[in-house]
């Protein structure tokens, strides 16, 4: 079916095509009343219905956001972070263009160019990964990163990303509050690409296990892929240390690295948490509610990240164009995290005693 031109209400109403187009756009003039009302009873009568991108062109509003990311509709995570910023742009009568780029450079910078040439009114730049834009990236000024940070130095870009520092300190304060002392992490590969959360998550690690007054061992820091046999791998390593020094906890940098470390644990025939605690990260669907038992974790706030990026992009929040906005990752607690083994507790219990006496006799007198 053709669409309805404005040269058809003009042809409906017997006035000129500008006449049509000063009336359904509200613009002062002298023609009269009865035209006007003539003019859009035409209107309604060939079922005329304005562009909407030309009446926002007019307005300097297209009511749409340009999303880009590197690889956000193909991972387990897009999900909620898409969900998060399309309701608040439900909420506010705008459309969303998602472009994924596969973290292509050259469809990343064919989809900016496309997006500023259909005057977008915002552009959001999201990456699947916590990690910096590098500064060759050519973003129009304004531009909310979601998931990722500007590069050092480069300034007009707010941002949000979790706060993964502080992540991996709850983590690692779940387990010390739970009463262990040997406390592992398994961490990501060392290599060119190692995530940027990595390094963040095991800063928490290591400032809680000082705050506590527990010695950082890095026979339990081990490293392995970032998958279910990376996990299970490195699991297996730390379990074969002495027993005295074996960890009576892990701290996994995700969840498919968590279920790995279940693998391992009980094909030796250990029980979680009963000889060993398992705390994750991410709260990944389909995987940490569904462990046996299911696993506590820490869980990245992508839906909260999706809604803050776009309520900025809108103008309904301030951003601040140089800051970096650090989302808290909350404790999902299950029933991964126990209290260590009763002769373990024993042990933890009378060096805790020892190492407070020994502050005790330290501090000077007053």
């Amino acid at each position: 079916m053709a669409r309805v031109r404005i040269s058809d209400v003009a042809a409906a109403a017997g006035v000129s095509v500008t006449t049509v187009s000063l009336v359904l756009n509200d613009v002062e003039s002298r023609i009269s009343q009865e035209t006007r009302d003539r003019v859009r009873a035409a209107a309604t009568a060939v079922g005329y219905e304005p562009s909407a991108l030309a009446r926002g062109l007019r307005r300097q509003r297209t009511k749409t956001v340009g999303l880009i990311s590197d690889q956000i509709a193909t991972t387990p995570f897009a999900g909620r972070m898409l969900a998060g910023a399309q309701d608040v742009a439900r909420a506010n009568e705008h459309l969303v263009f998602l472009v994924d780029t596969g973290s292509d450079t050259e469809v990343e910078e064919t989809a900016i160019r496309a997006l500023t040439a259909q005057q977008v009114d915002a552009l959001i730049y999201a990456a699947m990964w916590h990690r910096v834009v590098s500064a060759d990236v050519s973003l129009p000024a304004g531009t909310v990163l979601l998931d990722c940070r500007p590069a050092a130095g480069v300034v007009g870009f707010p941002s949000v990303v979790p706060d993964d520092r502080e992540g991996g300190a709850a983590a690692t304060r779940e387990l010390v509050a739970a009463g262990h002392t040997r406390i592992a992490y398994i961490d990501t590969a060392e290599e060119a690409t190692r995530p940027l959360a990595a390094d963040l998550r095991l800063q928490g690690y290591r400032a809680v296990l000082a705050e506590a007054g527990i010695a950082i061992d890095d026979r339990l820091h081990v490293h392995g892929e970032t998958s279910h046999r990376g996990g299970r791998e490195a699991a297996d390593r730390l379990l074969d240390l002495p027993e005295h020094h074996r960890p009576t906890a892990i701290f996994c940098f995700n969840d498919r690295m968590a279920t790995g470390a279940y693998t391992a644990i009980h094909a030796r025939g250990l029980q979680i948490p009963g000889d060993i605690s398992i705390i994750g990260y991410d709260d990944q669907q389909f995987i940490a509610a569904e462990q046996d038992p299911p696993l506590t974790t820490i869980a990245l706030p992508h839906y909260e990240m999706g809604r803050w990026a776009m309520e900025v992009a809108l103008g309904i929040r301030e951003g601040g164009v140089d800051a970096v906005h650090q989302m808290e990752c909350p404790v999902i607690r299950r029933d991964s995290v126990g209290p260590p083994p009763a002769h373990v507790a024993k042990q933890n219990r009378r060096r805790t005693s020892q190492h407070t006496e020994r502050s005790l006799s330290a501090t000077p007198d007053r």
